[in-house]
């Protein structure tokens, strides 16, 4: 493949800033991002922004099927170049967050994997689109800027511990598996990045009602300086006192911030919850 900044002025491609196109240059870190994966020859593998196609081609070295979606039309006439060769990658151009992933799901064949070097503008909604609606994704292989994946991997009661990282562990476990410099795209951004895996646990936690808890979880984080109590009884239809019961029920202190609970410890609450509203 020739050098893909060659590729990419030979056809005349404009980078469009509210994309977030920083592409991949290294071979190396290529390589070591679908090692990281895990992938083997037969995984089926989703890619979300073909970019130019450098991870594109380097994920359909190793995997038996690659669906790529790609939202810039214009680089169609790239990544033909990038991908020529390579027989088993379909090119989807439209917004996967636009359609049904359930839908989209039928057409992969069963269960896969999701690789992507994800632009910052898209990376929250859609990790969570993928965690909350998918029954047959594997894991996750991100690549995201260092404060995201910071995000996702933060421990309770710390800066960076939010609603993001609750819906990443209730159904998995993530860890940050590369540090990646900026001097690694083309163009460079004006941060790092880290290479973040989620490996997919769907039975992790027992919760009673999934729609309570990932409603429990964003409500506790929805004003974040505020108490636990405060923050349910701004979200749900239920009195104070049922609430400081609830609360005190899971084990927790009266004043307790939702940044100090774990995703163990919303899954308690949210059970005890779960028959306070019913009573109500």
């Amino acid at each position: 493949m020739s050098d893909i900044k060659s590729v990419l002025q030979s056809a005349g491609f404009k980078f469009d800033k509210r994309l977030g196109q920083n592409f991949i240059t290294d071979a190396n870190l290529l390589r070591a991002i679908v090692a990281d994966s895990g992938i083997s020859e037969g995984s089926t593998v989703v890619e979300i922004g073909a970019g130019a196609g450098t991870l594109t081609r380097e994920i359909a070295r190793v995997a038996g099927r690659v669906i790529s979606y790609e939202v810039d039309e214009s680089l169609r006439t790239v990544l033909d170049i990038t991908l020529a060769g390579t027989g088993n990658v379909e090119l989807r151009f439209y917004d996967i967050l636009e359609r049904e992933l359930e839908e989209e799901e039928k057409s992969f064949g069963g269960q896969y994997y999701f690789i992507a070097n994800l632009p910052y503008y898209i990376t929250t909604p859609l990790i969570t689109a993928f965690l909350e609606n998918s029954t047959l994704l594997k894991s996750m292989t991100v690549m995201v800027q260092k404060e995201v994946a910071d995000r996702l991997c933060a421990r309770p009661g710390g800066k960076d511990y939010g609603s993001l990282t609750l819906a990443v562990d209730y159904r998995g476990g993530a860890k940050i598996v590369r540090h990646v410099s900026r001097a690694m795209f083309y163009p460079m951004p004006n941060v790092d990045s880290a290479v973040v895996r989620i490996d997919i646990d769907r039975g992790k936690y027992a919760v009673k009602d999934e729609a309570l808890f990932i409603k429990l979880c964003r409500a506790a984080f929805s004003m974040r300086r505020k108490t636990l109590l405060n923050n349910i009884l701004a979200s749900f239809d239920i009195s104070r006192e049922d609430a400081l019961d609830a609360i005190r029920q899971a084990g927790f202190a009266a004043d307790i911030r939702g940044e100090k609970l774990s995703a163990a410890d919303f899954a308690r609450l949210a059970n005890i919850l779960f028959y306070v509203i019913r009573k109500e």
